[in-house]
């Protein structure tokens, strides 16, 4: 086989330093002609961006603020804004290079091109940093001078506790809805929630009648006007009321209303709270789902509500055969749980309920329940004992004897679980980290509570209650979002004196353990449930606040 020799490569000398290169347009090497022609000529080295520490926001050129994470395209995108002269070249490739998170400096890798000679491209690899500079957004300029929003939406509830707006609070966080707010108040009956901009309080008002049942009323108030353009300045309200009716609550409906829904049985309880609220009958598991429309026209209350409930022992079940989705008919045999609690048990007799000390404790009940699928022999379920019951309602008082059970149960309860006292490994956020600190997202109590007074630990109370119906309820912990807890610390059980928990942890008050060690003793020989909804790790978030540029704080 006979050896062909490829052509001949041609070379020529650099003009400038002499190296043999491939010849080009400028018979130039490539050293040479970066030291010739720059490039970068006319761009900038350095610049600067505008960040907002209270909102953490970037100023976007050339009056937008936009929320934007370290090391993000968004923040990429601002800061190429910030420059000159890219029109003149074309981008390849940018990319941050990595800084400190506490650094205050921003550097940014470009590749760029350009067209030197005739058919000559060069290309060019440099970096340009950028100066993070405090200010002021003028969304929270207007929040630190007082006084100056526009629009205003009055929330309320006339319930006797605050784990609704608990709710409300986690259900914002997770669709980002507070990030338009500019200040949060709480009064006596739910929160004020002032904005700069009318539309951003219409917002809220669609996303309030989205997630929860209510009815609004808009208003507004005439501040000043030009007689001469025909131009006013308003101040707009908007009045939003919730149903005070929550979930797990014992509702009498009225006859004739209970008629027109199916003709469900007038005692139902409260099994879920959306923009309508579903009633369910336990005995015959009918249910019945009202909007919000329809309750205002003929709106009632409810007769009792979770701090009513009592603990009931599930001494024998037995499935009745009916079954709607996830609810099992049964008929259940239960025991209230001070009859199975030794006398020497209860300490001090003052502090035992009439219901407890009396004859009926140590009674059987025979009731319907919907828990069929869920409650097994020797558990513990909530419930609401009817027998010696006394209802300001003239509803409850037109039903016969017969439709009125002794027991309804509820919901199934783990108390085992509550006396291990044990640290949660999760957390929820809050939209202000402090009381002072208004118009903020962190880790801290915030918004609810902030009153503090004699209702502060009653607050404390039903945000305790909160944390364990989201435990115990997939279903309603799918719904917010939660958050590993990295400083969860495990708590001495045999601390008596009351401490605050804060986020995630549960309060212990203090009692006289002088007569209490019977009942020590049994918590500590009590398993815990098998069954207990545990909050898995995979459904926890991460929080990312410490790779914020500005300070950031411990949670």
């Amino acid at each position: 086989m006979e050896f062909v020799p490829g052509p001949a490569v041609h070379r020529v000398l650099c003009a400038d330093c002499g190296t043999p290169i491939v010849p080009n347009s400028a018979n130039l090497c490539v050293a040479c002609l970066r030291n010739t022609v720059d490039i970068t000529e006319g761009i900038p080295k350095q610049s600067s961006v505008s960040f907002c520490r209270n909102c953490e926001r970037f100023l976007s050129p050339p009056q937008s603020w936009t929320l934007a994470r370290p090391e993000s395209q968004e923040l990429l995108a601002i800061c190429l804004k910030r420059l000159k002269g890219l029109n003149k070249v074309r981008l390849t490739e940018a990319h941050f290079i990595w800084t400190e998170p506490h650094s205050k400096r921003l550097r940014v890798s470009l590749t760029i091109q350009k067209e030197v000679l005739t058919s000559t491209i060069l290309e060019q690899i440099f970096e340009i940093e950028y100066l993070v500079q405090h200010g002021q957004c003028p969304d929270c300029t207007k929040l630190a001078a007082k006084n100056t929003w526009k629009a205003l939406v009055q929330v309320r509830q006339k319930v006797s506790h605050k784990r609704t707006f608990l709710y409300l609070e986690q259900l914002i966080l997770k669709h980002g809805t507070q990030k338009d707010t500019i200040s949060v108040k709480e009064v006596r009956d739910g929160l004020d929630f002032f904005y700069s901009q009318r539309s951003h309080a219409i917002k809220m008002v669609e996303f309030l009648a989205g997630v929860v049942p209510v009815r609004s009323k808009g208003s507004e108030q005439l501040l000043s006007t030009d007689t001469h353009s025909g131009t006013a300045n308003y101040k707009f309200t908007y009045s939003v009321e919730i149903v005070p009716i929550c979930k797990d609550d014992l509702v009498c409906i009225p006859p004739k209303q209970a008629r027109q829904l199916s003709n469900i049985s007038p005692l139902t309880i409260c099994t879920r709270v959306g923009n309508s609220f579903q009633l369910l009958d336990p005995a015959t598991l009918q249910s019945c789902e009202i909007s919000a429309p329809v309750y205002w026209r003929a709106p009632f209350i409810s007769l009792a509500t979770v701090t009513d409930l009592v603990e009931f022992t599930i001494l024998d079940i037995e499935p009745s055969g009916a079954v709607r989705g996830k609810w099992v008919s049964a008929d259940a045999q239960v025991a209230m749980s001070g009859a199975f609690k030794s006398h020497r048990s209860y300490g001090d007799q003052d502090t035992i309920m009439d219901h407890e000390n009396s004859s009926v404790s140590t009674q059987i009940f025979h009731t319907r329940t919907h828990l069929g699928a869920i409650l097994q022999p020797g558990d513990t379920a909530l419930g609401y004992h009817l027998s010696h019951a006394n209802f300001n309602s003239d509803d409850f008082s037109s039903l016969p004897s017969s439709r009125i059970p002794d027991i309804i149960l509820v919901k199934k309860t783990y108390p085992n679980r509550r006396k291990k006292n044990k640290s949660r490994n999760w957390k929820l956020r809050s939209i202000a980290k402090e009381a002072g600190e208004e118009g903020e997202t962190g880790a801290g109590r915030g918004v609810v509570g902030r009153m503090g007074g004699r209702d502060q630990k009653k607050v404390e109370e039903d945000y305790e209650r909160f944390l364990q119906d989201l435990e115990e309820d997939p279903e309603l912990r799918g719904t917010v979002n939660l958050y590993a807890a990295k400083d969860t610390k495990m708590r001495d059980a045999t601390d008596g004196a009351r401490k605050k928990g804060g986020q995630y942890g549960m309060d212990v008050d203090e009692v006289d353990t002088s007569n209490t060690t019977v009942v020590d003793e049994d918590e500590q020989d009590a398993e815990e449930e098998p069954d207990f909804p545990a909050v898995k790790l995979e459904e926890l978030l991460e929080e990312f606040d410490e790779m914020t540029l500005g300070d950031s704080e411990s949670p």
